[in-house]
């Protein structure tokens, strides 16, 4: 695994543990709702740009994606 596809994966969990945090869930639930609704594969695609940002702001747009693709 390249060193980028690490830091990729390091910046999921953080947004998992950030989300899961923010509403009162578990990270294994948080986890599940990442996969089924893309929001892993999002935050990778948009990495180049959350790496830059608070953890705070991957959450953030993990809630967005969530709620474009779950409405």
């Amino acid at each position: 695994m390249s060193e980028t596809q690490r830091e990729k994966n390091l910046l999921v969990v953080a947004a998992v543990e950030e989300y899961a945090r923010r509403h009162g869930i578990s990270a294994h639930e948080t986890l599940g709702l990442f996969l089924k609704f893309g929001v892993t594969e999002a935050i990778r695609q948009c990495y180049e740009t959350l790496h830059t940002q608070s953890m705070d702001e991957s959450a953030s747009f993990a809630e967005d994606v969530l709620k474009s693709r779950s409405a």
